[in-house]
Protein backbone atom coordinates (compact mmCIF):
# COMPACT_ATOMS: atom_id res chain seq x y z
CA UNK A 1 0.00 0.00 0.00
CA UNK A 2 1.23 3.89 -1.22
CA UNK A 3 0.56 6.66 0.98
CA UNK A 4 1.65 10.14 1.41
CA UNK A 5 3.39 11.72 4.27
CA UNK A 6 2.14 8.23 7.06
CA UNK A 7 2.27 4.76 6.70
CA UNK A 8 -1.12 2.98 6.53
CA UNK A 9 -1.23 1.76 9.91
CA UNK A 10 -0.20 5.53 10.75
CA UNK A 11 -3.42 6.73 9.06
CA UNK A 12 -5.45 3.89 10.39
CA UNK A 13 -4.86 5.18 14.29
CA UNK A 14 -4.68 8.96 12.82
CA UNK A 15 -8.93 7.63 11.41
CA UNK A 16 -9.09 5.76 15.05
CA UNK A 17 -8.09 9.14 16.90
CA UNK A 18 -10.08 11.30 14.77
CA UNK A 19 -13.04 9.37 15.75
CA UNK A 20 -12.11 9.22 19.59
CA UNK A 21 -12.17 12.83 19.56
CA UNK A 22 -15.88 13.29 17.27
CA UNK A 23 -16.78 10.74 20.37
CA UNK A 24 -15.22 13.07 23.66
CA UNK A 25 -16.49 16.17 21.59
CA UNK A 26 -20.01 14.75 21.75
CA UNK A 27 -19.49 13.87 25.63
CA UNK A 28 -18.12 17.11 25.96
CA UNK A 29 -21.21 19.46 24.48
CA UNK A 30 -23.78 17.81 26.86
CA UNK A 31 -25.41 19.70 29.21
CA UNK A 32 -24.37 17.00 32.07
CA UNK A 33 -26.53 18.98 34.82
CA UNK A 34 -29.66 19.04 32.38
CA UNK A 35 -29.16 15.28 31.51
CA UNK A 36 -28.35 13.74 35.21
CA UNK A 37 -30.74 15.96 36.87
CA UNK A 38 -33.44 17.58 34.69
CA UNK A 39 -33.47 13.99 31.71
CA UNK A 40 -33.41 16.48 29.03
CA UNK A 41 -31.70 14.28 27.14
CA UNK A 42 -33.52 11.23 27.68
CA UNK A 43 -37.11 13.11 27.73
CA UNK A 44 -35.61 14.38 24.22
CA UNK A 45 -35.36 10.69 22.67
CA UNK A 46 -38.55 9.85 24.29
CA UNK A 47 -40.08 12.09 22.33
CA UNK A 48 -38.67 11.02 19.32
CA UNK A 49 -38.97 7.19 19.77
CA UNK A 50 -42.80 8.00 20.45
CA UNK A 51 -43.61 9.19 16.99
CA UNK A 52 -41.07 6.44 15.58
CA UNK A 53 -42.33 5.06 12.29
CA UNK A 54 -40.92 1.80 13.43
CA UNK A 55 -43.30 0.26 16.34
CA UNK A 56 -40.28 -2.06 17.43
CA UNK A 57 -38.11 1.17 18.43
CA UNK A 58 -40.97 2.16 20.23
CA UNK A 59 -41.65 -0.64 22.14
CA UNK A 60 -37.79 -1.33 22.67
CA UNK A 61 -37.31 2.10 24.08
CA UNK A 62 -40.30 2.09 26.49
CA UNK A 63 -39.13 -1.02 27.52
CA UNK A 64 -35.25 -0.82 27.98
CA UNK A 65 -34.62 3.24 28.84
CA UNK A 66 -38.34 4.50 29.52
CA UNK A 67 -38.52 2.67 32.64
CA UNK A 68 -34.71 4.05 33.58
CA UNK A 69 -34.05 7.29 32.61
CA UNK A 70 -31.56 8.41 35.36
CA UNK A 71 -29.73 5.03 34.68
CA UNK A 72 -29.83 5.22 30.97
CA UNK A 73 -28.56 9.11 30.72
CA UNK A 74 -25.44 8.03 32.94
CA UNK A 75 -24.93 5.58 30.44
CA UNK A 76 -25.34 7.26 27.12
CA UNK A 77 -23.01 10.49 28.52
CA UNK A 78 -20.30 7.76 30.16
CA UNK A 79 -20.30 5.28 27.15
CA UNK A 80 -19.64 8.66 24.94
CA UNK A 81 -16.79 9.59 27.10
CA UNK A 82 -15.10 6.14 27.64
CA UNK A 83 -15.46 5.77 23.61
CA UNK A 84 -13.21 8.62 23.39
CA UNK A 85 -10.96 8.16 25.49
CA UNK A 86 -10.61 4.69 24.15
CA UNK A 87 -9.98 5.31 20.92
CA UNK A 88 -7.85 8.83 21.54
CA UNK A 89 -5.67 6.60 23.39
CA UNK A 90 -6.28 3.51 21.68
CA UNK A 91 -7.05 1.14 24.97
CA UNK A 92 -9.12 -1.89 24.85
CA UNK A 93 -9.35 -0.15 20.96
CA UNK A 94 -11.45 -3.13 19.43
CA UNK A 95 -13.91 -3.09 22.40
CA UNK A 96 -14.51 0.54 21.72
CA UNK A 97 -14.63 0.40 18.11
CA UNK A 98 -17.68 -2.25 18.64
CA UNK A 99 -19.23 -0.20 20.96
CA UNK A 100 -19.21 2.90 19.41
CA UNK A 101 -20.82 1.00 16.11
CA UNK A 102 -23.55 0.07 18.06
CA UNK A 103 -24.00 3.11 19.63
CA UNK A 104 -24.07 4.89 16.23
CA UNK A 105 -26.40 1.76 14.99
CA UNK A 106 -29.06 2.73 17.69
CA UNK A 107 -28.80 6.69 17.53
CA UNK A 108 -29.30 6.01 13.14
CA UNK A 109 -31.77 3.67 14.06
CA UNK A 110 -33.90 6.06 16.58
CA UNK A 111 -33.23 9.29 14.11
CA UNK A 112 -34.15 7.27 11.05
CA UNK A 113 -35.93 10.54 9.81
CA UNK A 114 -33.77 13.39 10.66
CA UNK A 115 -31.23 13.56 7.80
CA UNK A 116 -28.36 15.33 9.52
CA UNK A 117 -28.52 12.75 12.34
CA UNK A 118 -28.23 10.42 9.76
CA UNK A 119 -25.01 11.42 8.11
CA UNK A 120 -23.10 11.73 11.44
CA UNK A 121 -23.99 8.01 12.42
CA UNK A 122 -23.39 6.27 9.05
CA UNK A 123 -19.57 8.26 8.91
CA UNK A 124 -18.92 7.53 12.64
CA UNK A 125 -20.38 4.07 12.01
CA UNK A 126 -18.09 3.50 8.83
CA UNK A 127 -14.73 4.59 11.04
CA UNK A 128 -15.63 2.59 13.57
CA UNK A 129 -15.84 -0.20 11.17
CA UNK A 130 -13.05 0.55 8.76
CA UNK A 131 -10.51 0.93 12.34
CA UNK A 132 -12.20 -2.61 13.57
CA UNK A 133 -11.29 -4.48 10.63
CA UNK A 134 -7.94 -2.66 10.04
CA UNK A 135 -7.02 -3.30 13.36
CA UNK A 136 -6.18 0.43 13.60
CA UNK A 137 -4.69 -0.42 17.72
CA UNK A 138 -1.76 -1.44 16.01
CA UNK A 139 0.41 1.68 15.67
CA UNK A 140 -0.09 4.63 18.29
CA UNK A 141 -2.00 2.75 21.04
CA UNK A 142 -2.04 1.59 24.38
CA UNK A 143 -3.26 -1.58 23.21
CA UNK A 144 -0.06 -1.71 21.28
CA UNK A 145 2.85 -0.86 23.95
CA UNK A 146 1.24 -3.02 26.15
CA UNK A 147 0.98 -6.29 23.71
CA UNK A 148 -3.30 -6.55 23.97
CA UNK A 149 -4.99 -8.20 21.27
Amino acid sequence: MDTIWLTGAEWLAVLRIGLGLWWLESWRHKDRKAWFERGTGITWAAGIAAKHRWSAVRSGFDTVVAPHPRAMAHVVVYAELALGLGLITGFLTPIALAGGLLLNALYFTLMIHDVAEQGQNAMMALMSAVGLFAMSWQTWSLDSALGLF
